[in-house]
């Protein structure tokens, strides 16, 4: 039996069910804004990884566009049997992922170097080429030096220079003008010869020391010309002289250069330190050295005529490194007129205190002296290369002669030139004087060649000047 339902149960029934009706309506509502607020989420993480992934690529350098850069750094144009070149490859982006070298000739290459850069961030990188052309069998001629250096972009940047050489692996020939040479122990050597080809360095070789040529014209032909000095102790023995060549490819010649070594007799004196000397001069050089300050007379006297006079050698050295590459003086050196000399070159002194020996040196010019303050000239035609205090020398002059030939006037008293100025044989520079390791006024002149002293005495010989310097240059 069917059972009926009342009025207020119908109606009771069909509230229940537009409340489901309601709320099935108001489920899907809310699944849809869910389902779309899900998407959205998604779609900006999904675009913040993109944007990080690309912000990451980027600034990582991963897709930089910069190619990296290969330098010489010296010139290569030439070859010779042996050379060494340094090359520097950089790449200040995402770092360097190769380099690779190799020189061509006759459409072969050879691979000088091909190094793969696993890591990242090795910014520059500086290879030393060691370029044996004989091993690689290359011959004299034009060659092809290709670099190429490629970084760690994931564009794959890559870089590639060339460089054009020429392989000469041909030494300079050097053809001495000058058969006969003599000289004399603390003495100046000239010597001219000539080379086959141009070249960078040449010069004279006195055991280890080097004095470079200068190149010159002598009846229009080209010739180099050297002024060097011969040590005061040099003898045939102990003694080995060369001359020096070097071209642009690095190919040297060296040949032996016939000299024959007169030795001299040099004097000895000995030379008591006075009190009075030493507390009237070693303020003076207190006041230049804040070191010396405290230390007794004798003590600063030691320092003077050891340390300084080597530091001031050493100047006077680097001051004579810069020559006029012209022949600037004419004729016999004029020596200070109406001077008595006090003491000459070559002198070996020993210096004592309380009667006992306390220092040494030797004495690498002549000393005059004539009256107080008496006029300085210079001894010939120049350009002043240096003016003003010099240590042990006091107030001193240098002029430059050219070729590596310079005249020193020192413990001037007043100096009349300035540095750069022209000056002419006899023009007055200065007044003696007793400034700097100076007993008494006088003038101290030396002559230097090459970088060392020579004997002012030989370039006062108008014979001497004539035999070894004038007829060497008539050929």
């Amino acid at each position: 039996m069917a059972t009926r339902l009342s009025a207020g149960e119908i109606c009771l029934a069909k509230g229940i069910k537009s409340i489901y009706m309601a709320a099935q309506v108001l489920h899907l509502s809310v699944s849809g804004v869910f389902m779309k607020k899900l998407t959205s989420s998604v779609t900006i993480i999904v675009a913040v990884i993109i944007i990080a992934g690309l912000a990451f690529l980027y600034f990582g350098n991963y897709l930089e566009k910069e190619e990296p850069v290969i330098t010489f750094n010296q010139d290569i144009s030439t070859l010779g049997k042996l050379k060494k070149a340094e090359i520097t490859f950089s790449d200040q982006k995402s770092g360097l992922a190769q380099i690779y070298a190799e020189i061509i000739q006759d459409n072969k290459g050879r691979i000088l170097i091909d190094e793969n850069i696993v890591s990242r961030g090795n910014k520059q990188k500086t290879i030393s080429l060691i370029i044996d052309t004989a091993a690689l069998k290359l011959h004299d001629g034009p060659a092809l030096i290709k670099l190429t250096a490629g970084d760690h972009s994931l564009l794959r940047n890559q870089a590639t220079v060339s460089q054009q050489v020429k392989i000469d692996t041909v030494p300079p020939q050097i053809y001495p003008l000058n058969p006969v040479n003599n000289a004399n122990q603390g003495g100046t050597c000239f010597m001219a010869y000539r080379i086959s080809k141009p070249v960078l360095s040449t010069g004279i070789y006195i055991n280890d020391y080097f004095t470079p040529a200068y190149p010159a014209l002598v009846d229009n032909k080209p010739v180099f010309l050297i002024y060097f000095a011969i040590p005061i102790d040099s003898t045939k023995t102990n003694s080995t002289i060369k001359i020096f060549a070097r071209d642009d490819a690095g190919n040297e010649s060296i040949i032996a250069f016939p000299c024959l070594i007169k030795e001299k007799k040099f004097r000895t004196d000995k030379m008591n330190l006075s009190d009075n000397f030493l507390q009237q001069k070693m303020p003076e050089f207190q006041a230049m050295v804040p070191s010396l300050q405290g230390k007794t007379p004798l003590e600063t006297f030691i320092y003077v005529n050891d340390r300084m006079r080597n530091d001031n050698f050493r100047t006077i050295q680097s001051i004579c490194q810069k020559s006029s590459p012209k022949k600037l003086w004419e004729g016999t050196f004029l020596r200070m007129p109406k001077a008595k000399p006090m003491a000459l070159f070559g002198d070996r002194r020993t210096y004592l205190a309380g009667g006992k020996a306390i220092a040494n040196s030797t004495h690498e010019g002549v000393d005059l002296a004539s009256t107080a303050h008496a006029a300085i000239e210079a001894a010939n035609s120049g350009i002043t290369a240096f003016a003003g205090p010099l240590g042990i020398y006091g107030n001193a002059v240098i002029i430059d002669h050219g070729q590596g030939l310079f005249s020193l006037y020192s413990h001037l008293s007043a100096i009349k030139t300035t540095v750069g100025k022209t000056v002419k044989k006899a023009e007055v520079i200065g007044h003696s004087g007793i400034s700097g390791l100076a007993g008494g006024d006088h003038l101290h002149f030396g002559i230097i060649a090459g970088g060392r002293f020579v004997n002012p005495q030989e370039w006062w010989d108008a014979h001497w000047i004539n035999d070894n310097v004038t007829q060497k240059m008539i050929f």
